[in-house]
């Protein structure tokens, strides 16, 4: 009987390739999912890399998440440079003995570097998610497994200058200031427990200067800009649909 080898199959549907993977197992491969999850990850193929920057309450998180929503698992990996904050006693104080967390010395770039690497590689990452030292949060383990398409996101992915190379499309989530400020104070306050002078006092002293020295300029270079001030349906719509159908034309591709 002849092998069944994952690399003369990736390309398939998958519906093809999950019919033939439930016949035969010569790969070693433990389930259906173990081998969904290998379809992108052999050298042959790289992964379509994204990039999502903007400054705090442009709304990054809320494109994310109904980003999240369109695809499954095994057509795109959403990773967060939020995860990579370094521990609260590694963080930089201001004049007045502060924590900064909005500078991009607040995060463990290399880990992240290396994770999206590993993704890259077709690896799955696994870490502890971060919970922002609010002491009544419990933190998640969180898996990261390779996908066709990658979605890096965070405040500095398009200022990180070891991170950009890696990504095909650099996408610049925007909004106006007042708004921004809005969003951080409802945000910071509900999901973080954090009282309003505080919340104030680092807009003004830690946000806004590090959106604009490491952040704004990097709107220019952007590939796309989305517009979220009212809302983000249209930017959302139309990189839904050319990441529909970038993942379409990978599993139409006959295998060399």
């Amino acid at each position: 009987m002849q092998k069944f080898c994952p690399k003369a199959y990736f390309r398939r549907t998958e519906t093809e390739v999950l019919c033939a993977v439930e016949q035969v197992d010569h790969c070693g491969l433990k389930n259906t999912t173990d081998y969904r999850h290998s379809l992108f990850t052999t050298h042959d193929m790289k992964p379509y890399v994204i990039g999502i920057s903007g400054g705090s309450g442009s709304g990054k998180t809320s494109f994310i998440r109904q980003l999240r929503k369109q695809f499954t698992e095994q057509e795109l990996c959403i990773i967060s440079q939020d995860d990579y904050y370094l521990p609260r006693e590694q963080q930089h104080k201001d004049p007045n003995e502060e924590y900064n967390f909005d500078l991009p010395r607040s995060f463990d770039k290399k880990k992240f570097r290396n994770d999206i690497r590993s993704l890259l590689s077709g690896e799955t990452v696994t870490i502890l998610e971060y919970s922002f030292n609010n002491p009544e949060a419990e933190p998640k383990i969180l898996t990261f497994r390779p996908a066709p398409v990658i979605v890096i996101e965070g405040l500095f992915v398009l200022h990180f200058k070891k991170i950009t190379p890696m990504l095909d499309l650099k996408i610049f989530i925007n909004a106006k200031e007042t708004l921004k400020v809005i969003r951080r104070i409802l945000r910071d306050q509900e999901e973080r427990g954090y009282p309003l002078s505080d919340v104030l006092y680092k807009y003004q002293h830690h946000v806004l200067p590090s959106f604009e020295k490491y952040i704004l300029p990097y709107k220019e270079e952007a590939d796309i800009v989305v517009n979220n001030n009212s809302d983000f349906n249209g930017g959302l719509e139309m990189l839904s649909g050319f990441l529909r159908d970038k993942i379409r034309s990978v599993s139409a591709t006959p295998p060399r």
